[in-house]
């Protein structure tokens, strides 16, 4: 899969295509469905497929303070996109010029002269162009009027329920992973780099690998039993931590993964985190000992759910 940054940057030889528009935060269960039906008409019609995104996300743009917390940054959005046939990401910088086009204007600027649409896939609820003002009813309008069709996809529900990015984060927000795994098809993921510390982690005795968030707020807050990928050995089971640490006075936001029985040098390497179970919201403790204590047996919790994962696995499928 390419990237596409803005209109100016879009393939001159691009003849024709298929395209899908939104936020797609999570790549979550209902956007696999839209996701599929995209690349299966590209390749019934011959032409590359495209999902249209922005950044920031909308809702980002007009308050930043009150925008619902990311599921997925743009660069883990391009991971997870990149595991489908679609051909291109086409990123589009939501600003002041963005939100003034009139929902007609969106249509012919980006997808009539820009990406020669000829098939265009929506969700139920799509809206777009200025206050939100086109809807399927424009776009198929101006679809028949300039040449290409529009398919407007049902929401995909499980329990009775729409799969949405709200009820993913809500899930997350109350420490369910098991329904955030299922509503997304895997593991909820955060990826980043390794990054230096104040290497406290060390002098406790359990030293860390930390990963800025690179995100104003995160949906999970605790501490968790992780898989870490990305190594030379795959996957590690870690205790994480994300939050403030209040103990020691921190403020900003920061996932912090104890390795265990891992002791090799990884500051700069890339790495995914899938986590697994929640163990506990984040507390202030009164001393560093006290907190020394409770991490010991954060780690020792860790071992005793993930050996009891792995055992149950070996049972189901070692027979």
């Amino acid at each position: 899969m390419k990237l596409i940054r803005g209109l100016y940057n879009i393939p001159p030889n691009l003849k024709g295509s298929v395209v899908s528009i939104g936020n797609f935060d999570g790549i979550h269960l209902g956007h696999q469905q839209v996701i599929r039906q995209l690349t299966e008409k590209a390749t019934e019609l011959e032409l590359p497929s495209i999902v249209v995104t922005f950044e920031p996300q909308p809702p980002e743009y007009f308050s930043e303070e009150t925008a619902p917390s990311r599921l997925t940054r743009f660069r883990e959005k391009f991971q997870a996109l990149s595991k489908f046939s679609v051909n291109y990401l086409f990123y589009l910088r939501f600003d002041a010029a963005m939100v003034a086009l009139s929902a007609e204007e969106f249509v012919q600027k980006v997808l009539i002269d820009g990406l020669n649409v000829r098939y265009l896939v929506v969700g139920d609820d799509f809206r777009f162009g200025y206050r939100r003002q086109g809807d399927f009813a424009l776009l198929k309008s101006m679809g028949e009027k300039s040449g290409f069709q529009v398919v407007q996809m049902n929401c995909f529900n499980m329990e009775q329920q729409r799969v949405s990015s709200t009820r993913i984060r809500r899930a997350l927000i109350q420490g369910d992973l098991t329904t955030a795994e299922e509503l997304l098809g895997r593991p909820y993921r955060i990826s980043g780099r390794v990054a230096h510390g104040d290497k406290l982690g060390r002098t406790l005795g359990f030293p860390t690998a930390n990963i800025h968030l690179h995100r104003k707020t995160t949906p999970l807050s605790g501490i968790y039993a992780v898989e870490v990928f990305g190594l030379k050995k795959e996957p590690v089971i870690g205790a994480a931590s994300i939050g403030t640490r209040p103990t020691v006075g921190g403020k900003q936001y920061l996932l912090e993964i104890h390795l265990l029985d891992f002791s090799e040098d990884i500051y700069g390497h890339y790495v995914d985190v899938d986590f697994k179970y929640k163990l506990r919201e984040e507390l202030h403790f009164e001393s560093i000992e006290i907190l020394k204590q409770q991490i010991k047996k954060d780690v020792a919790d860790v071992r005793q759910l993930m050996n009891i994962r792995l055992d149950t696995q070996e049972n189901c499928c070692g027979q």
